[in-house]
């Protein structure tokens, strides 16, 4: 798979989620076994920025020639994804996400698989 292919597949996840948490957190996080107070509310739609952010951010590199800057782009992408998987992993085994949680991680492990190739099995 390119980075291009990778990078459009984010933004598509991105704009989903993205629209989904912006708009209905309570009927998606209802599907994974989980409710918002006012806090979680604001901290879903919060989190819906990052991912419009994050849309931006893979819409317009995919493209990207090999700079410094698109090296920058891939580390940010693998970390912010591999930080993902750990934190979805610890909440559905502590049970504040139902058994659905386990489709949020295999998302982000596969995003961060695909960065982190890009970042660690390509020559800067």
């Amino acid at each position: 798979m390119s980075l291009k292919t990778l990078m459009l597949i984010k933004a598509v996840v991105c704009l989903v989620f993205g629209v989904l948490l912006l708009f209905f957190p309570n009927p998606l996080y209802g599907l994974f076994g989980a409710s918002l107070g006012a806090a979680g509310l604001f901290a879903a739609r919060e989190y819906a920025a990052s991912l419009f952010g994050n849309l931006a951010l893979t819409w317009y590199a995919k493209d990207a020639e090999k700079s410094k800057a698109r090296r920058a782009i891939i580390l940010d992408l693998f970390v912010y994804d591999a930080i993902g998987v750990v934190i979805t992993i610890i909440n559905v085994i502590n049970g504040v996400l139902n058994p659905l949680g386990w489709g949020v991680v295999v998302v982000y492990l596969f995003f961060a698989i695909g960065y982190g190739y890009f970042w660690f099995a390509q020559k800067p």
